[in-house]
């Protein structure tokens, strides 16, 4: 597999939507998961730039962390 070097992020409630891409901008993962998946599926990745969708659900992650 090819490595990712960014990462798209759909936030919402329950199923969140990645779309990974490599350097040449291929894509090498889009999937959806569910909120119990998403901090096991980032901890096993190389540190890489993700884009998070703003929308009004991102203001709820916003506070989540704090």
């Amino acid at each position: 597999m090819n490595q990712i070097v960014t990462i798209g992020l759909d936030l919402a409630k329950n199923i969140f939507q990645i779309h990974g891409i490599d350097a040449c901008g291929k894509v090498v993962v889009r999937k959806p998961l569910r909120r119990g998946e998403l901090l096991k599926f980032f901890a096993g990745l190389h540190p890489c730039l993700i884009g998070i969708e703003a929308c009004a659900t991102a203001h709820h992650w916003v506070s989540f962390g704090s």
